[in-house]
């Protein structure tokens, strides 16, 4: 299948043209609704600095059920001894920055590009782009960040500075959405890191099928910090 340009109106292709490689379309631009309208298509941007965006949708797709979360024993002894100190939303371009700055084994640079930086940083603005981050004795050790739409949450990248802090904040998170009836959480492509945490392979029709319900769904918009301390 040929790999589409992306038109400067709002409108993508369906995701069943994506190539076998998972990529669907070239081109475009980062605007908050262009974002909004790709993961509520099953569709996100992934590219590096020297590149076009890129967008993707591919089949199976990687998610983790809340319910399914898999928290091993020696991580519940480290939850349990409170080694860190969680909170959400309040340092989002911190953690984007940190994403951006972590070395990954085997990946030359990095795909959050500054263009990516500000384009989430103003989904946070809009309360649907949300950030975890985990501290130890004052310090910003590890931490995730992600979009909300509906009862989906579309995890982007998370960075760890220390071993487990990582693991800490996404637990939290799971078990946060798990409380509010969160469907899934979108973790895009496989790592083993999340698979260990109970994230799966399914068909992107069904994944298409839990979008198509959450879209139903009125999304959890703001300060997730203040929404979450209630």
């Amino acid at each position: 299948m040929p790999i589409y340009r992306i038109p400067d109106d709002l409108v993508f292709p369906p995701v069943s043209h994506a190539e076998p490689s998972g990529i669907l379309g070239i081109g475009g631009d980062l605007s908050a609704e262009r974002l909004l309208l790709a993961y509520e298509s099953g569709i996100f941007p992934w590219f590096s600095d020297d590149e076009p965006v890129l967008w993707w949708a591919p089949d199976p797709r990687f998610v983790l059920f809340p319910a399914k979360l898999k928290v091993s024993k020696s991580m519940k002894q480290i939850l349990k001894k409170g080694m860190f100190q969680i909170s959400y939303d309040q340092a989002f371009e911190e953690v984007i920055q940190a994403c951006a700055q972590i070395y990954r084994p085997g990946q030359r640079g990095t795909w959050i590009t500054d263009e990516m930086k500000e384009a989430y940083a103003h989904l946070h603005q809009l309360g649907l782009a949300h950030s975890v981050e985990v501290y130890q004795e004052g310090e910003l050790v590890g931490g995730l960040y992600g979009v909300s739409l509906g009862n989906c949450f579309f995890g982007e990248s998370m960075f760890s500075k220390v071993s487990n802090a990582s693991k800490t904040g996404f637990i939290s998170l799971v078990r946060e959405l798990e409380q509010r009836k969160f469907c899934l959480i979108d973790c895009q492509v496989h790592t083993g890191h999340l698979e260990s945490l109970g994230a799966e392979m399914i068909p992107r029709n069904d994944f298409m099928e839990f979008l198509h319900d959450s879209a139903k769904r009125k999304s959890i918009q703001g300060n997730w910090g203040e929404l979450f301390s209630k």
